[in-house]
């Protein structure tokens, strides 16, 4: 019997430039819940580059690894800024 070698698909790995996290966030924040959206945001930042977003953000790497978990309760001001620093904007229509 043959055996298969698998590993966890990160869509991060897939996210190559700022129109595809962009799309990738408007189809969450399009289908998903607030917390569906958060996990996208840490999904994307990871894509980027967390050290990169966090300084764009103008927060700490360990503080946006903390807001962003699965267990953290971020404000929206950090939110805000994340996808600022993701290169997008928070729109209502």
């Amino acid at each position: 019997m043959m055996t298969f070698e698998t590993r966890t698909f990160d869509i991060a790995e897939h996210l190559t430039n700022p129109e595809e996290i962009r799309t990738f966030l408007q189809e969450v924040a399009a289908t998903g819940d607030e917390s569906d959206f958060i996990h996208a945001l840490n999904t994307a930042a990871r894509a980027m580059g967390m050290t990169e977003v966090a300084k764009k953000a103008g927060v700490t790497r360990a503080s946006l690894y903390k807001s962003l978990s699965e267990k953290g309760s971020p404000k929206f001001a950090t939110i805000s800024k994340v996808t600022k620093a993701l290169g997008c904007k928070l729109v209502v229509a």
